[in-house]
């Protein structure tokens, strides 16, 4: 287990904010021992949340053309048929990944591929599971082309609370599968657009895994 490269800066200012707010309560209330250790206790509850949001497990990854993996740790929140208008402009299979707080929110590449097209998008920040989050919050969207010829479309969402999206990532870039592409603070969504007749592996509420559950499986 390791801690993320983008909760290094964020944890050393609150590290050194919490240490601050606690010299202050000593400096001021010297006599007053139940407040200090109090404020200590909540400092290190906060401190250990932070901390727990970057961390960075280590994976192994079963590599398989014919499948496609989770894109994020989460809970499956939507499968369903739906008209992919930014790129292919036609129905797509749909399956959305929820990442609460709590989640490991490093974004992998579900198949091995080459980027075939990326673009960020400044948006909103509506909660990731609203139906126009996808459309109107804050996003990338990222295509693979597979070495089949298929072509996946990923999509990384801000919501209410993850107000950064971090990417890794340019087009004409070649990926492999569950590769680390980008990172999302605090809590958000993944989307992933699949051919239409790929079968479907997970439902509703089941937790993912980021590269390492098979979400489907491609004809």
């Amino acid at each position: 287990m390791t801690i993320h490269k983008e909760g290094y800066k964020i944890l050393f200012v609150l590290l050194c904010v919490l240490a601050l707010a606690n010299y202050t309560i000593r400096y001021y209330m010297p006599a007053n021992e139940l407040v200090q250790q109090l404020a200590l206790i909540a400092s290190l509850i906060v401190y250990l949340l932070v901390l727990q949001f970057f961390r960075n497990p280590r994976i192994t990854v079963e590599v398989n053309e014919n499948v496609i993996l989770a894109p994020a740790d989460g809970k499956v929140v939507v499968i369903e048929n739906t008209e992919e208008g930014e790129y292919f402009k036609s129905e797509r299979k749909q399956i959305s990944i929820f990442m609460s707080p709590l989640n490991v929110h490093v974004c992998r590449t579900p198949a091995a591929g080459l980027v075939k097209f990326f673009k960020y998008h400044a948006g909103k920040y509506l909660v990731a599971w609203h139906p126009k989050s996808s459309t109107e919050n804050e996003r990338t969207t990222m295509v693979v082309e597979l070495t089949s010829g298929v072509e996946i479309l990923v999509r990384q969402i801000a919501g209410a609370v993850a107000r950064r999206i971090k990417w890794y990532v340019a087009e004409d870039q070649k990926l492999q599968q569950g590769q680390e592409y980008g990172f999302i603070k605090f809590g958000s969504r993944l989307d992933v657009f699949l051919p239409v007749d790929a079968e479907i592996n997970v439902k509703i509420g089941e937790v993912t895994k980021g590269g390492r559950t098979v979400i489907a499986t491609l004809k």
